[in-house]
């Protein structure tokens, strides 16, 4: 494989077009296998006929759109829920470009990989670059191939310039995102009631606090498009958060802890990043883990035991929830706070507080992407926040480990 290249843009008979375009001395056959159109391609050229064959396979999502859905409607929605997962664990030497780059994955369509299958393909590296500009296409590309700009796996933009590698390198300083319009045309004749007065309502939030306002940031998910977590697999949640939590804070010894989780029989609720934590908690990690006082909050205040989540510009305090409403502590058993939770905050209340967030974190996101730093709110406090609520209404389906806060 040489490369996989992803577009915005869709529909097989265009694709399919560009692609004779380039390869004008072509034998071309093409034929369909599982959810893959395929085209081969049979080039003799020159006057000792030197040959070569390429094989390119496209597929596009079952709804083009701006967005992953939550649902994997096909074998590609899927693969770009990775695709996304994969590049959000990268690390990288300019935060700009990534979060544009994870924007930008959001709007892909369509992907077709480029199979060099035998011999070799004249001014194939020129055609790929012909057909990345012509598509504002995004490459995946393996190393050692003609296009190759790094020594591992890597992304190229349609300039055949690195977004990122492995190693979080990168050698352009932005990255268009563009949408096409129809989506968000077709998009606000869609909506639900409830959706379009959550971001009306929303939006006045920031107008009073003069947060930017991107009027153009789609709605959430509707009511009836969601279904939240249980309320057991809430307390479940918190009540981990909380045991991990205590490690952070150096209340507890990592030992200490994993023995109360598993006395308790709340060891198969521990996800993998927890565990890998409390397995080795360095005090990085430990830093990094203390912010999750701040989903602790968020899931305290989904089942009704924090009254208010107050503006994100001061972090919240654990020691001033009631003990007695508090899932963790010495001696205590966390199934009696477990068994106890019936019941959660309405999904309205949930939503709206989940769109603003959503609101606020784009905020802090641009900000942060054109070098400012945003002023009256904490970006920390606002991702977590995101994080838990985006866990709470089951975004993308995702597991607590791998959320994302998509902007």
């Amino acid at each position: 494989m040489i490369c996989t290249i992803y577009s915005h843009q869709t529909g097989f008979e265009n694709i399919k077009e560009i692609i004779l375009l380039n390869f004008p001395k072509g034998e071309v056959s093409i034929n369909k296998e599982d959810e893959c159109d395929v085209i081969e391609i049979e080039i003799k050229e020159g006057p000792l006929n030197s040959w070569g064959k390429i094989e390119i396979l496209y597929r596009e999502r079952l709804e083009p759109y701006y967005q992953i859905p939550e649902i994997n409607d096909s074998t590609f929605t899927a693969n770009l829920k990775g695709f996304y997962g994969f590049v959000n664990s990268l690390p990288t030497v300019d935060e700009k470009v990534k979060d544009l780059f994870l924007r930008k994955i959001q709007t892909l369509n369509c992907e077709f990989t480029v199979i060099q299958e035998e011999g070799e393909v004249k001014d194939l590296k020129k055609i790929i670059a012909n057909l990345a500009l012509e598509l504002d296409a995004v490459l995946f590309v393996q190393p050692d191939s003609i296009i190759s700009r790094s020594g591992g796996q890597h992304f190229l933009d349609k300039n055949l310039n690195l977004i990122i590698d492995i190693e979080g390198n990168c050698e352009i300083d932005t990255l268009d995102v563009k949408i096409d319009s129809l989506y968000f045309d077709e998009d606000q004749n869609a909506l639900e009631e409830d959706q379009k007065l959550r971001k009306e309502n929303n939006e006045k939030i920031l107008e009073n606090y003069t947060i930017k306002i991107n009027r153009n940031l789609p709605c959430i998910e509707s009511e009836s498009e969601t279904t939240l977590r249980t309320p057991k697999e809430i307390a479940q949640r918190v009540s981990v958060l909380a045991v991990v939590n205590l490690v952070a804070f150096n209340s507890i010894s990592p030992e200490e802890a994993t023995e109360y989780l598993q006395n308790y029989k709340l060891w198969n609720f521990v996800t993998e990043n927890e565990k890998e934590f409390l397995a080795n908690p360095t005090d990085d990690k430990k830093a990094n883990e203390s912010w999750k006082c701040e989903g602790i909050w968020v899931l305290m205040w989904a089942l009704n035991k924090v009254e208010t989540l107050d503006f994100p510009n001061e972090f919240c305090d654990l020691e001033n929830l009631d003990p007695d409403d508090y899932p963790v502590g010495q001696d205590k058993d966390p199934n009696f706070f477990i068994d106890a939770i019936v019941s959660t905050r309405s999904k309205s209340e949930i939503l709206d507080v989940n769109d603003l967030y959503y609101r606020f974190n784009w905020a802090c996101v641009d900000e942060r992407i054109n070098g400012r730093e945003i002023e009256g709110i904490n970006p920390g406090i606002v991702y977590e926040r995101q994080y838990a609520l985006n866990w709470l209404v089951n975004y993308m389906e995702q597991d607590w480990d791998i959320v994302t806060c998509d902007t």
